[in-house]
């Protein structure tokens, strides 16, 4: 096992610790432990991936920074939830940039055709949730649309490459979508404190799954 490699598995171990604490934190309800974790969890993934490729993609560490920041707002929800909710779309903006760029040339009728299925079940959570949404509309709709348009891509950019790193891609940019969901349901839904730890986990394994795909991705260039 060369330098890099140890490096690299080190970290992950890091990410593990980092993570298991802050489900736990989650399911204990101790705020000290999510204020001390849940930042670690985007700081650690960006070690990862830096100590495993030689020239880092600017982008994807612009995604995990603002994901850093969505994080730590997100941990205030009452006072910084709309700003929370900026931070995570210019992530996944960033991420719709990232995957465009893997995409030589992009189908509009398969583009449609994923795009569907994400529109549809946007709008059924919309559904459920929009008596509640109030002055939060408009930032729900617009961030709703792009991380749809962030799955749309994902899904393109597998159908037209089902190369490994491209399913791991994909995979977590849908369980992203699932996180996100579980949080607005959760918010504007039905309350439920349980689902407080399902949206952590959902979380750290989408962001683990695009780092990998993303680590493999930059080690091809």
């Amino acid at each position: 096992m060369n330098n890099q490699n140890k490096k690299a598995l080190v970290i992950s171990l890091l990410f593990l610790v980092v993570s298991v604490f802050e489900i736990y934190g989650t399911i204990q309800n101790s705020r000290l432990l999510e204020f001390i974790f849940k930042p670690l969890i985007t700081v650690s993934l960006a070690l990862l991936y830096i100590v495993s490729v030689k020239k880092p993609s600017f982008l994807f560490i612009s995604a995990l920074f603002f994901s850093f920041w969505g994080d730590v707002l997100l941990l205030f929800p009452e006072k910084y939830f709309v700003l929370g909710l900026v931070s995570f779309l210019l992530t996944h903006l960033i991420f719709i940039k990232i995957i465009r760029g893997f995409i030589s040339n992009v189908d509009s009728k398969l583009f449609l055709k994923s795009g569907i299925f994400f529109v549809a079940y946007f709008g059924g959570i919309v559904y459920l949730i929009f008596e509640n949404l109030n002055e939060l509309l408009i930032p729900v709709l617009v961030y709703g649309l792009v991380i749809s348009t962030f799955g749309t891509f994902a899904t393109v950019n597998y159908v037209k490459n089902k190369a490994t790193e491209n399913l791991w891609l994909l995979v977590g940019a849908l369980i992203f979508i699932l996180s996100d969901s579980i949080i607005a349901i959760n918010k504007f839904y039905m309350e439920n404190a349980s689902l407080g730890s399902l949206i952590m986990i959902t979380y750290i394994v989408a962001q683990y799954l695009i780092c990998k795909a993303m680590i493999a991705k930059t080690m091809q260039d």
